[in-house]
């Protein structure tokens, strides 16, 4: 018991520590990304400035990270990358790892951040209220069209960071923008985050993740969306490990 508090207070205090770090490394990589932004209009030094606030950040957790099935992404082809939802942790790995340039579909209320909200317009991520369904509908649409544009798009299509270690039921509304932007999309097997930072804790326990990239799917495969968001369920549950990488129960640790 002595030895599982002393862990605890451990995670707790490496949490404050992160936090710390946080909000500097935010503020330069918020105005690195708003500058960038400003120089090239192509998106790839927005890119670039946005994918070393994310490194920064992991390596400021102390996350090791491996990323599999790489091969199954053609240099230059533009994705819809398909998520599951842990952690704040998921956003740091995925920018940091996954190849091109890519945005965000994210919560409107994260916009309305100082600095922070005009990094995610300068990186082309897209506001969504998830109150609002016209508004949800519009900028959805929004998504597609960039995605048409070419730019790639990470969706979490649980809707919300989980709390339980099982997937939760995927969202209608991003499979219909994936249907309209004509694009592969790839499920993204993020695991191990929900043990670095779960929802609602301030604790962060660096440890290993594991990104898992699973072949694309093709929407023009499908006649329904309901039965391609099938086909991206199946293939993401295939490969998310809910116990990675402690095995079951070794996460409480």
């Amino acid at each position: 018991m002595r030895m599982a508090q002393l862990r605890e207070n451990f995670y707790l205090a490496f949490g404050l520590w992160f936090h710390f770090w946080l909000i500097p490394i935010t503020i330069m990589g918020g105005l690195g990304a708003i500058c960038a932004s400003l120089l090239d209009r192509t998106g790839e030094l927005v890119q670039r400035a946005a994918r070393s606030w994310a490194r920064a950040l992991v390596w400021v957790g102390r996350i090791s990270v491996e990323v599999k099935g790489m091969e199954h992404l053609v240099p230059g082809q533009n994705y819809i990358f398909a998520a599951n939802h842990r952690s704040n942790f998921d956003i740091y790995v995925l920018l940091a790892f996954l190849p091109g340039i890519f945005a965000f579909v994210a919560k409107k209320s994260l916009f309305r951040i100082p600095l922070f909200g005009q990094a995610l317009q300068s990186l082309g991520c897209v506001p969504v209220d998830r109150n609002n369904v016209q508004n949800a509908i519009h900028c959805l649409n929004e998504a597609a069209a960039r995605i048409r544009q070419g730019k790639s798009m990470i969706i979490f299509p649980e809707g919300t960071r989980a709390t339980t270690p099982e997937l939760l039921p995927f969202k209608k509304g991003v499979f219909i923008m994936a249907m309209k932007a004509g694009k592969p999309v790839v499920p993204v097997a993020v695991n191990g985050t929900r043990f670095v930072q779960p929802r609602s804790t301030f604790r962060v326990k660096p440890g290993k993740v594991q990104v898992v990239i699973c072949p694309p799917i093709f929407p023009e495969n499908f006649r329904r969306k309901e039965e391609l968001m099938a086909a991206v369920q199946r293939s993401l549950a295939a490969t998310y490990d809910p116990d990675f990488p402690y095995g079951p129960g070794g996460g409480n640790e």
